[in-house]
């Protein structure tokens, strides 16, 4: 099933200077970028993206760290896109990624990971609705 899902090179990604090797990874997947652009969210704009863990004891430092530098913002679209880009990425915790993925090859920490994604289709719909109108996304 072709899906969207919203990918997020975090600001360690962009420190890091991996934002092509991080798309070359996702296209070469064969996930496309049906939009992109990049930002530098404020701390209430990273609040209201990360609501859903408001309560969670790491939403302050979370928040913190997305508000930190600019982010890129894309809307990845493929076959089964969601649970692909999530392959992509890697576990959370970069020290249990399995090799080859992203953050086992780049992030330092659980939240210092590089990446973000989607990680349900309502989820989806959500975050990618956050950032970008139905008019910046090519189809």
């Amino acid at each position: 099933m072709v899906e969207k899902t919203l990918s997020i090179i975090k600001p360690d990604g962009v420190r890091k200077k991996v934002i092509g090797e991080v798309i070359r990874r996702f296209e070469a997947a064969g996930l496309r970028v049906a939009a992109m652009k990049m930002a530098s969210l404020s701390r209430k704009e990273a609040e209201g993206f990360y609501a859903v863990h408001r309560e969670r004891p790491f939403f302050g430092s979370l928040t913190e760290f997305m508000s930190s530098g600019p982010v890129v913002l894309m809307v990845l679209k493929g076959e089964n896109a969601i649970a692909r880009n999530r392959e992509l990425m890697g576990a959370t915790d970069p020290a249990k990624a399995a090799p080859g993925t992203i953050r086992k090859d780049f992030a330092d920490s659980i939240e210092s990971n590089i990446v973000h994604g989607s990680d349900g289709p309502d989820t989806a719909a959500f975050e990618i609705g956050y950032f970008f109108s139905a008019m910046d996304i090519f189809e």
